[in-house]
């Protein structure tokens, strides 16, 4: 069973943002920011989708929790998608983690 965890990581404080460089020329290259005039985006929050290969509902949802739990992030949903898209919201939903309530299922 593939399971695919989809959460936000929100920047290290309320002020800071995550950087990155726009460049459609040279797309996928690491460019270090300050070496180079590319236009810098800024965002405060990165969205995340995450692989969780082989387990059953149950383990899913223990390594999810762990993940979210070893990230900034406070909640995250949980996808069955055997098809194994990084697209967001693909698969069918099975279950919602927040902090503090839990895991309610979908």
């Amino acid at each position: 069973m593939t399971y695919f965890l989809e959460y936000t990581i929100p920047a290290a404080s309320d002020d800071a943002e995550f950087e990155f460089p726009h460049d459609e020329i040279n797309a996928g290259t690491t460019i270090p920011l300050s070496e180079t005039d590319a236009e810098i985006v800024h965002t405060p929050e990165l969205p995340a989708r995450t692989g969780i290969i082989g387990a059953t509902v149950p383990e899913a949802k223990l390594e999810a929790e762990q993940l979210i739990a070893h990230s900034r992030a406070s909640e995250g949903s949980l996808y069955f998608d055997p098809s194994n898209s990084l697209q967001a919201g693909v698969g069918t939903l099975v279950a919602t983690f927040s902090e503090g309530r839990g895991w309610q299922d979908a």
